[in-house]
């Protein structure tokens, strides 16, 4: 890229890039050069995988195959933005895809977290934490929003574990009073508490 395309710029990640063009023709010699540098090297580029997008919002307004694509578990697509002057506008931008949520709704459900009732609140929290915490962090940097269902998964769940550990709050009633209750009094106590506090 360096000595043939010294002006496009492109991300890389271990064994995926991306890859920013000025024009489709641009981007078809471009990925012609890097099909034909891979065979020489005895390598060949991803026949599904690789596609040329067209990175559609409110200025291109063009049509093509393909609009969107996922790099580093984000999707990139068309979006309503809001600029600084709290205008909202189309831009092309990421948040987490479809893929990474999944896989992260998959390790909730793992943890089978009703069932550990021998664990303590706090148990639970130094469990949690540091995990959630994580994916807040990554995935949380553009379009939080797109984590609040998962976020609010994982409240049911910890509902499920308080009914079940306390007999007293075997009634849904009781157990959504004393999670208000709770939320209200400890708000930083799960890590997701402090986007989605309720369920």
């Amino acid at each position: 890229m360096a000595r043939r395309f010294p002006s496009v710029a492109f991300e890389r990640y271990v064994d995926d890039a991306v890859v920013h063009c000025r024009s489709e023709a641009q981007a078809h010699l471009v990925a012609g050069a890097i099909a034909e540098r891979m065979e020489q090297v005895g390598l060949q580029l991803h026949p599904d995988k690789t596609r040329i997008v067209y990175c559609k919002d409110g200025r291109r307004v063009g049509s093509a195959e393909h609009t969107t694509f996922d790099f580093l578990g984000y999707t990139f697509r068309a979006r309503a933005v809001r600029s600084r002057h709290g205008n909202v506008f189309t831009g092309f931008g990421p948040a987490v895809s479809k893929t990474a949520r999944s896989k992260m709704s998959r390790v909730v459900w793992s943890w089978r977290l009703h069932r550990h009732t021998t664990l303590s609140e706090r148990d639970l929290a130094r469990w949690l934490n540091p995990i959630v915490s994580g994916w807040m962090n990554y995935y949380g940097r553009f379009y939080r929003s797109e984590l609040y269902p998962l976020l609010r998964r994982i409240n049911v769940y910890l509902v499920r574990w308080m009914r079940k550990k306390y007999k007293r709050l075997r009634t849904f009633t009781k157990a959504h009073a004393a999670w208000r209750r709770t939320t209200r009094q400890y708000p930083r106590y799960f890590a997701h508490w402090r986007w989605v506090p309720e369920f």
